[in-house]
């Protein structure tokens, strides 16, 4: 009988042992972490978000024309589908002026997605719209619009994404536009505000 191959381990590291081992000399060895113990009688200091001022329970007293409408990528290009004028189909849902904000975010988005998106690229720097500039790293849309949704109250965020949805849906105080039936809708408005929902 033959010796049997043994299947070759790979990415196998060596085991190294703990710097706080006992077999290394005492001069080498790394110090024990010591526990600091918790003053019971010193004062607890907890950090709790501030309440944003704007808000009157859920009803956002900052909301009201012009409005400023925080455009999505997706918004842009299923608008274009529909066959939507963006800046009149808001004012049909809202009956007032609308202005449209696009930031950096959005902005690089639209212009990743290459020749096939240009006419959402021509429609996005069209002069009516409000550019905002971002200071953040990265060109994660998303996340900058609900940081910039949560600071500033006095946004209506324009998207179809379901996942933007779910997450601009637990900041109080903040209506989402949406499309459906081939025309804007806009969900979580004070009634006294725009059309009827439909």
């Amino acid at each position: 009988m033959g010796k049997q191959k043994k299947a070759r381990k790979y990415a196998v590291m060596k085991r190294m042992i703990s710097l706080r081992d006992q077999r290394i000399n005492a001069k080498d060895r790394a110090k024990a972490r010591v526990k600091k113990k918790e003053d019971p009688s010193a004062i607890k200091e907890r950090e709790v978000p501030q309440h944003p001022s704007c808000l009157f329970f859920q009803y956002n007293t900052q909301l009201g024309p012009p409005y400023h409408i925080l455009v999505d990528t997706n918004f842009i290009n299923f608008s274009i589908k529909a066959k939507l004028d963006l800046v009149q189909s808001m004012m049909d849902c809202l009956y007032a002026k609308c202005i449209p904000c696009i930031t950096d975010c959005v902005m690089a988005e639209i212009e990743k997605l290459g020749q096939r998106y240009r006419v959402a690229l021509r429609i996005a720097k069209d002069p009516r719209f409000e550019r905002l500039p971002c200071m953040h790293k990265g060109t994660y849309a998303d996340d900058c619009l609900v940081q910039r949704v949560t600071q500033h109250k006095c946004y209506i965020v324009a998207t179809v994404d379901k996942e933007l949805k779910r997450r601009i849906r637990k900041i109080p105080g903040v209506p989402i536009m949406y499309i459906s039936r081939h025309r804007y809708n806009i969900e979580r408005m004070p009634d006294d505000y725009g059309a009827p929902r439909f």
